[in-house]
């Protein structure tokens, strides 16, 4: 299993449909609202193997409302 977060930064006024469209999808693990550069950080647990790149494109970027990811992949958890 390999576990990655996903930064977006919304279009204005558009967060919460965004976060609502990827909550629907039932990909994820968890999603935050966030403040600062970004406006959500989605946690994500795929198998091994999966193509992150890939599934970032397929499943995230295409999400109405994004407008720029940021794709942090974890190694090890403590």
């Amino acid at each position: 299993m390999q576990t990655f977060y996903v930064q977006i930064k919304c279009q204005l006024g558009r967060t919460y449909e965004t976060a609502q469209h990827l909550a629907d999808l039932e990909l994820h693990s968890e999603i935050y609202s966030t403040a600062g550069d970004y406006d959500l950080i989605v946690k994500y647990h795929v198998e091994d193997g999966v193509d992150v790149g890939h599934f970032v494109s397929r499943n995230v970027q295409t999400a109405p409302g994004v407008r720029d990811t940021y794709t942090l992949i974890t190694y090890k958890a403590f």
